[in-house]
């Protein structure tokens, strides 16, 4: 598999160790923690920027993301592919409804021993394992060197959904700079039917892909369907 570069911004794609990813990753996750490090029980149990979750939905999300990128990573060292989440889509949804109304105490703890976790994992993956294929929620299957990549978008958006203070505009330039034209290719098929493809180059990049991700909503831009 070759890499899909774009100067320094490239996201790891190939059989070797995406360290770069790994870098993100660690880096991402040290900001996220330290952000939501403060939260009280009534921060917890308030509203987030996602529909009908609360930012325990969200905490809790991120933290059985982390574990299901463990087994992943677990799985493709021995050689197998298995779901990223026990019992699938409903398994994923039925876990993070049943953390969701814990303490502040035991969902930040949870987030703290989840990534830690995660990052163990990463070290023990043999180099030839990376190359290895996984399967996420909606079946799609991509390298285990792709995954940390993933891993760093979704701490970058999650944190931004807390609605805690920290929004689009705070996207790291390298982050807007990798997922920018990545996610922007799969507007067409995300669009409306029949809905032709705006033309969002006179969009701040960072506003730009907070559109993309569906978390702002310029006026005159529609609506598009999920991007996971």
């Amino acid at each position: 598999m070759g890499h899909r570069e774009r100067g320094r911004a490239a996201v790891s794609l190939t059989a070797d160790i995406p360290t770069a990813d790994l870098e993100r990753v660690a880096e991402a996750t040290r900001r996220f923690l330290e952000a939501v490090g403060a939260l009280s029980g009534a921060d917890i149990a308030g509203p987030s920027l996602l529909p009908g979750w609360t930012v325990g939905h969200v905490l809790t999300h991120v933290a059985r993301n982390a574990d299901s990128h463990v087994r992943r990573a677990e799985a493709a060292s021995r050689g197998e592919v298995i779901d990223q989440y026990p019992g699938g889509s409903g398994g994923r949804a039925a876990e993070i409804e049943a953390g969701a109304g814990r303490s502040a105490d035991a969902i930040l703890v949870d987030l703290v021993s989840s990534s830690a976790g995660l990052a163990s994992a990463w070290d023990r993956v043999p180099s030839d394992a990376w190359s290895r294929l996984t399967r996420d929620v909606g079946g799609h299957e991509r390298p285990l060197s792709a995954l940390p990549g993933r891993r760093w978008q979704e701490l970058e958006v999650h944190l931004v959904d807390l609605d805690i203070g920290v929004t689009y505009a705070d996207w790291p330039d390298e982050f807007v700079a990798t997922w920018l034209p990545l996610v922007e290719a799969s507007a067409p098929r995300r669009l409306p039917r029949g809905k032709a493809a705006p033309d969002a180059s006179g969009l701040d990049h960072r506003l730009r892909l907070a559109w993309l991700y569906g978390r702002a909503h310029p006026p005159g831009y529609p609506e598009l369907a999920s991007w996971g």
